[in-house]
């Protein structure tokens, strides 16, 4: 049986321990009627996984390892999914639940999909013959083969989206200590334009100082908060067993950041010197921040994309959920 998860346990590992236990429920139900003891055995096996990959514990070491590949997550829902198709196929009651299993389908499975016509055509008030269960089966599984690789596709964006952070959070790293060691290297200042021929740089001086550099990064990562809030508001719950919404606002502040450092080195460079005029330190710092918000127009592309993604590999509820 499912060992009870301690309060550590992740919300994927809670749901899919719920699942589990119903599937068990429904598999003692199914265990009394001889013809369908193929699909209890196969139901049986897939949720013997499920127990023991739920009540595994992983050393610290292999931890990140396991977090890296999603071996767990995949391979508890992977069974989990065969076990419900498994009971849904022998399930007794299955022409009064072919209402509920087309909606389990109808979000994944497209309406060109010949499995899902086939589906769609099996009526409630006929017993199902062998090859309705057999048409159940294919849709079932074919929408659970779907959600799982888009479990897949998430892992590998999160990942990506961990790798891209810390090499943004080196170079970001590399750009203040270079510009605190030499900052004439980096000058985060900007000619006034009510002061022609005079400078005035992110920490107020008229010439570059070691701080300025870590000050427009600091600006230009406060800009891009903003835009994270956007990020936190727009974003809907979610049920897939992968978040992605940390890695995401990471990326926007890093980026933020380096934008900052790199729009000041515009402005002080004299680019767009008709159109943009700053005073004094305050308009250097509210530019900083307008550079860091600025990093929204590419990461929108990449939260949207993120939003279709954790849409299509959410879990498929069970019918009676």
């Amino acid at each position: 049986m499912i060992q009870p998860q301690g309060v550590d346990a992740n919300d994927w590992e809670l749901i899919v321990e719920s699942r589990a236990r119903r599937a068990r429920g429904d598999l003692a139900v199914l265990a009394e009627h001889p013809e369908s003891r193929h699909e209890c055995a196969a139901a049986a096996a897939a949720l013997s996984v499920v127990e023991t990959v739920l009540s595994q514990r992983i050393p610290f070491w292999r931890r990140l390892a396991v977090w890296w590949t999603g071996w767990r997550v995949e391979r508890a829902w992977l069974a989990l999914h065969e076990a419900e198709v498994y009971l849904a196929a022998a399930d007794p009651d299955l022409a009064a639940r072919l209402p509920s299993l087309r909606e389990r389908v109808a979000p994944t499975l497209p309406e060109n999909d010949l499995r899902r016509q086939a589906l769609d055509l099996l009526r409630p008030d006929t017993p199902p013959t062998a090859a309705d269960r057999a048409v159940v089966v294919d849709a079932l599984r074919a929408a659970f083969d779907a959600s799982d690789e888009f479990h897949a596709a998430t892992r590998a964006l999160r990942n990506k989206l961990f790798v891209a952070a810390l090499v943004l959070i080196v170079l970001n790293t590399l750009i203040g200590i270079i510009g605190f060691a030499r900052p004439e290297f980096l000058p985060m200042c900007v000619e006034r334009v009510d002061a022609p021929g005079k400078f005035v740089c992110t920490t107020g001086a008229a010439t570059p100082r070691g701080a300025d550099v870590w000050l427009t990064q600091v600006m230009g990562a406060t800009g891009a908060i903003l835009a994270t809030v956007v990020l936190l508001v727009r974003r809907r719950p979610s049920l897939s067993p992968y978040i992605l919404v940390g890695y995401q606002a990471l990326i926007k502040m890093l980026l933020g950041a380096m934008l900052a450092v790199i729009g000041v080195l515009v402005l002080g460079a004299g680019v767009g010197a008709g159109l943009i005029g700053l005073r004094g330190q305050a308009a250097v710092l509210v530019a900083a921040a307008v550079f860091g918000y600025a990093q929204q127009l590419g990461t929108r592309l990449l939260d949207n994309y993120a939003d279709r993604l954790l849409d299509r590999a959410r879990p498929l509820l069970p019918p009676d959920a």
